[in-house]
């Protein structure tokens, strides 16, 4: 199994020996533990975790280990007190049962004289299943991402469960410096956790007062009977300074409140115009614990990323967010190189998927090889139609290896193969080719890549789902400078040569492959720490809150 670089191990043992049981408490706990249910649980169902907890078990000789002279040790109390803040980390302290152990602790030494042996076996049962529950879910995440068909391998960071716990935190001095090591390791993760912290005291202080709708926009000079609320929520959420003159007795809008409401619109992925429309009003009417629950989604899906470590020789991701319709690259301290602007799949049809794979070539001058389902729904209706409009447009058809049966005009019988499969429509590689003058490839299981596009007005758009789900890139020569970095030679000025040359389809392989990360996320905290929030295109956030809200067991 996967275990942390620099794990903390136990120190030999703090000295202390676990709490053995009698021969029917040992049988008690093996049934018990076997049935994998515990209805003192709050989500009693820990079937998915028997196995686990067994083993456990096994390396006790079936003795409790969170239970010494029949009192918790002090680091049951310990991963008490963290399941206690989970809410700090974007998990849910009741999952772990939160409001459960201080009755549980009451049974026990010292608050009882004489406990009985049942009262420690269920402490130190629920104690072993919350404890797993917590340690898996802070560092893979609470449901595997294939249960939505998404490409990441959580198994790869799985750990030995039973022995982890037993030489990481049953005898840990610091049980939260032991569990830190767990977390995903980005700078990214790190900023969105200290974001939900903001944002959950936010969402404390405002009374929810709501702004009243807009049946047209409030421009910059208006007066509007919102102003005070507006200045309200945007003091509250940092947009709008705290010092900011902005008159408490007025509704004109105008000077800071303008500016204000730009950064939110921004913030928001929204035109950044000033003018207060109906979309702006529901973005301010948004109560900040949805917000907060997006951090949540967010964090869990930061914890199914792979791990890449540049000391491994593997190089930084280049990392594509579907929702903000960007994608940035970093260095080995996974801080952003460059960002730019992409064109994702079109929202209910042609979805981007989620996954991870490495970029192994780039192709100067690409044909383009229509999908069939493409060519099947919007060319052969209109080829039907018109016998040249392929070659029209500057498209080819072949054969299964990419030779050209006609150029031309195609006849009934070329039509009928087209119509069956057996013969394919490709576009001949220049500036008007859908993908443009380069392409990027990391062959996946989804046939879909990264490429340059003819159709630049997409990029000036704020909502950028328009792609038949591959991925086009704003500035494509900066692209292929940086993946071609460390390749002799490829400088920019011979990248723009290899664009804009004849020699077509040229392919060129990376010296080194490059992890590229397509993921979904709804908010991003940048390196400055604004929080930006995305609209949920394809609806994921909601599947994804409504798996997690039915409980454990989740799908693995």
């Amino acid at each position: 199994m996967h275990t942390v670089a620099a794990q903390q191990q136990s120190p030999g043992g703090l000295g202390w020996a676990p709490q053995t049981l009698s021969a029917g408490g040992q049988a008690s706990l093996a049934a018990s533990v076997q049935s994998g249910n515990l209805a003192d649980l709050r989500w009693p169902n820990f079937s998915d975790y028997t196995a686990h907890v067994q083993k456990f078990y096994g390396l006790y000789n079936n003795a409790l280990p969170w239970v010494r002279d029949m009192q918790p040790t002090p680091q049951a109390l310990q991963m008490i007190a963290l399941i206690q803040v989970s809410d700090k980390k974007g998990l849910t302290p009741e999952d772990y049962d939160a409001s459960r152990w201080a009755a549980r602790v009451a049974k026990l030494k010292p608050g009882t004289a004489n406990p009985a042996e049942a009262d420690a076996i269920a402490f130190d049962e629920a104690m072993t299943v919350c404890t797993m529950r917590y340690i898996s879910d802070l560092h893979i995440g609470k449901v595997n991402p294939k249960h939505f068909d998404y490409g990441f391998n959580i198994n790869t960071k799985k750990y030995d469960l039973p022995e982890f716990v037993k030489q990481n935190v049953v005898d840990a001095q610091d049980v939260s410096a032991a569990l830190r090591q767990i977390e995903p390791p980005f700078p990214g993760y790190d900023r969105t956790i200290a974001a939900l912290a903001t944002y959950m005291q936010l969402a404390k202080e405002d009374d929810g007062e709501k702004l009243p709708d807009v049946t047209r926009p409030v421009a910059p000079g208006d007066t509007w009977v919102g102003v005070p609320r507006l200045t309200k929520i945007l003091k509250l959420v940092g947009d709008l300074p705290g010092d900011a003159d902005v008159p408490a007795d007025s509704n004109a809008y105008k000077g800071p409140l303008v500016d204000a409401v730009k950064n939110f619109q921004t913030r928001h992925g929204r035109p950044a115009d000033g003018k207060i429309t109906p979309q702006t009003v529901a973005d301010l009417n948004t109560p900040l614990s949805k917000r907060v629950e997006q951090m949540q989604l967010t964090l869990e899906r930061w914890r199914w990323l792979p791990l890449i470590d540049p000391s491994k020789s593997l190089p930084p991701p280049i990392v594509a967010n579907v929702p903000e319709f960007r994608v940035r690259a970093y260095d080995d301290h996974f801080r952003i190189v460059w960002t730019m602007n992409v064109v994702v799949g079109r929202a209910y049809n042609h979805d981007t998927p989620v996954f991870a794979d490495m970029m192994q070539y780039v192709v100067f001058r690409p044909y383009w090889s229509v999908p069939y389902s493409i060519s099947r729904a919007e060319m052969l209706p209109k080829l039907a139609k018109d016998p040249n409009y392929l070659a029209s447009r500057g498209f080819a058809v072949v054969d299964a290896k990419q030779n050209v049966v006609t150029a031309g005009a195609v006849s009934p019988e070329v039509m009928a193969q087209l119509k069956a499969g057996t013969l394919f429509v490709r576009q001949n590689p220049g500036p008007k080719n859908s993908l443009g003058l380069v392409k990027f490839i990391f062959p996946n299981d989804y046939n879909i890549y990264m490429h340059d596009t003819p159709e630049k007005q997409f990029f000036s758009r704020d909502r950028r789902d328009a792609s038949h789900g591959c991925i086009r890139l704003e500035r494509p020569a900066d692209m292929a400078a940086w993946v071609l970095r460390n390749n002799p030679g490829w400088d920019p000025a011979k990248i723009k040569a290899a664009m804009n040359g004849t020699q077509d389809n040229l392919q060129v392989n990376l010296t080194q492959p490059i992890p590229v990360l397509i993921v979904y996320s709804t908010v991003v905290v940048n390196e400055d720490g604004s929080v930006h929030f995305f609209d949920d295109i394809y609806g994921h956030d909601k599947t994804l809150a409504e798996v997690l809200a039915k409980g454990y067991p989740y799908p693995g």
